[in-house]
Order: structure tokens, then sequence, then C-alpha cells
């Protein structure tokens, strides 16, 4: 399933981001997760993070929300009774320059239940940068499911195909590293928003729904 744009993050993009990654490391040594606000322009989302099972995917998003780098991005996916996908673009639709890949952290335990946030990918497992997106319903097809040697039958959608493990990086999932504690009303009126397609990008919101900052409270 596509998440973002196909086209990997080259190296030029990581200037200025190191140092940003750096003191977002500070903030997840602190023992209390740390809780961060996404103000929208239809109201403000908190979410705690967990770093105790997912640390590379929080000092990587505290990392942009440290630079200031979901400022003036909007949420240019959402789709009723499934997610909402924001943090790569502006309103134009041109994509933000971003920080190099990261690690899959999708074998961590947490599931994309209703309220939690997750990293968006392309179809390579380890591919996450900056954009992310917050579940509306159980979604359990986007969780890490583990192959067995001898393969095993995964129905989606209702269809059921066998999977071995040569082709286990197709259910290898999409990392949940919070979930949303304040807000969620904003969150469901996001994903009830009218969409049109602009382009390539279908389920974007005719009334762009902005991302004006994303602070960390504690």
């Amino acid at each position: 399933m596509k998440f973002s744009s196909e086209v990997l993050t080259r190296a030029s993009r990581v200037v200025g981001f190191v140092a940003a990654l750096g003191l977002a490391g500070s903030v997840v040594a602190q023992s209390k997760p740390p809780e961060v606000a996404i103000k929208t322009s239809v109201g403000t989302i908190v979410v705690v993070l967990d770093p105790a099972v997912a640390p590379i995917t929080v000092a990587n998003f505290l990392g942009y929300v440290r630079a200031g780098k979901y400022n003036g991005t909007i949420f240019h996916r959402v789709i009723d009774g499934f997610m909402i996908q924001g943090g790569g673009f502006d309103p134009d639709l041109h994509e933000r320059p971003t920080g190099a890949p990261i690690k899959n952290e999708a074998k961590n335990g947490l599931k994309n239940k209703t309220g939690t946030i997750a990293m968006a990918r392309t179809s390579d497992v380890d591919s996450a940068t900056a954009e992310f997106f917050i579940n509306v319903a159980d979604n359990g097809f986007l969780d890490h499911l583990e192959v067995p040697p001898g393969g095993i039958d995964v129905t989606r959608h209702e269809k059921t195909r066998h999977v071995d493990p040569s082709d286990a990086n197709s259910v290898y999932g999409y990392a949940v590293f919070g979930h949303v504690v304040r807000g969620m009303d904003v969150v469901e009126r996001i994903a009830k928003m009218q969409t049109k397609t602009v382009g390539e990008y279908e389920n974007v919101p005719v009334n762009p729904v902005v991302i004006h900052s994303v602070t960390v409270l504690s």
C-alpha cells in the first residue's frame, strides 16, 4: 500500500537535520514519555509518544518537531474509516525536504489501533522519513506479521494469499510510536472532510488542513 511518493530520500536532505535529532535524543532520555501538540487549522491533537519500544522512530519524529519541519505542512491524505496522513507536503502539494530514512520498528508490539500514530512509508520497509498517519479505525492489516518457515495464509479485504519467508517484507507492517490522548474529535473531523484528486494525489482535503505547529509539551 502506497503511503507516500516512491522517490527515496537523497543524502543532501540530511543537512541541518542531525543537530535537531540530537536535541530530540535528550527528550527521549527522560523518564516521562514525551507529549506533543499538533496544532492544526481545525483544532489541536495531543499525542503521547512511546520511546521505550520505538526509540528510533520517536527520536526521528522529535527531530523534525524540534527543527520546525512540520510547521506549515498539511494532512494531505485522509480516508474516513481508515486514517489521516500528513507531515510531508505544503498546501500546494510540494514535498518538503526530509532527513534520511529510518529503520522500521513495526516489530515493537504496538498495534495500529484507533487513535495510534504511526510512520508512513513506501513499499521499501525501511523508507519512513517525516510523514506520519493517525489511525481512525483498528487497522490490524497494517501491523507487523511474523512469517514462519513454512509460510502463512493472510486474509485481507476478503482475499487470502499465501506469504512465504521470501515475501515477508510485504507483511512487515507500519511502525506505531504513540497514541492520541486529546483531540481525537479533531482527528475524526479531519477524516470526514470532503476530498478530491489532485494530479497523482488522491484523498486530498478540498479545504486544506494545515499543521500550524508541532510542539513538545513535556
